[in-house]
């Protein structure tokens, strides 16, 4: 039973909520269970993130083409994450109310280096990674005052709705989804939807949960385009305009 508990406190479950289930067996503790269920949640987040986007990566090199990718939205999607990541690092919040965070930039960056790559500008793609790294480094340096990571964050929220409006009048234009991912759209989608209750539950901060809330909703955009463009090829629609 030490071992257990050794496994569970503090990490998962507080002391106090570990007697309540496993010595007590009072399992219907609702604070205890919030906390275990946001804990649960918030893991399994980060479990999934880590491939989350590969799916997106595979279509793209299999296909040989970054068709239907904006890299302007991209770069909006790496400014939220990163923004995220710095300020939930700043303030210490547990690493199970943002962990995903990190593995979708890494995964990001590759995207955003293969559009860059695909369309022959190879260059241009090195020195993205190179600028970003350098910026990130900056900020995570201690010369950047906390009031320059609020604001980093207060920026998610208008850089994660352009970043989907531009990838969303981008499939209208096309009036298809290109090399999008469905596993990608929908595990994000899913993701960002789980977070609004594990940012609610372990952090408590109502910028973090906020900006959970308006990332759902535009990864539900991007979703619905998904579903009504699923029958539309992006080479059909290339011999209709030819």
């Amino acid at each position: 039973m030490e071992i257990f508990r050794g496994l569970l406190v503090p990490g998962i479950l507080p002391e106090s909520c570990y007697d309540e289930f496993f010595l007590r067996f009072n399992l219907l503790n609702v604070f205890c269970q919030k906390i275990l269920i946001s804990k649960v949640l918030g893991i399994g987040i980060i479990a999934g993130s880590i491939l989350v986007k590969v799916p997106q990566i595979i279509k793209i090199l299999k296909s040989g083409t970054a068709e239907g990718l904006s890299f302007q939205s991209i770069l909006l999607e790496l400014v939220a994450l990163t923004g995220t990541m710095l300020y939930s690092i700043s303030l210490k919040f547990p690493f199970s109310a943002w962990g995903e965070v990190l593995f979708l930039m890494v995964q990001t960056l590759i995207i955003g280096f293969l559009i860059q790559h695909l369309r022959g500008r190879t260059g241009n793609g090195i020195l993205f990674l190179g600028v970003y790294f350098i910026i990130v480094a900056i900020l995570l340096s201690p010369i950047v005052p906390m009031a320059a990571i609020t604001v980093l964050q207060s920026s998610n929220m208008p850089a994660v709705i352009f970043s989907r409006l531009i990838q969303a009048i981008t499939n209208y234009k096309n009036g298809h989804t290109g090399q999008l991912s469905a596993v990608t759209v929908t595990l994000l989608f899913l993701g960002s939807l789980a977070r609004i209750f594990t940012s609610i539950q372990e952090t408590g901060d109502p910028l973090m949960s906020l900006t959970y809330v308006v990332s759902s909703s535009c990864n539900g955009i991007i979703m619905a385009q998904l579903l009504y463009y699923w029958n539309v090829s992006s080479v059909g629609k290339d011999k209709k305009r030819s």
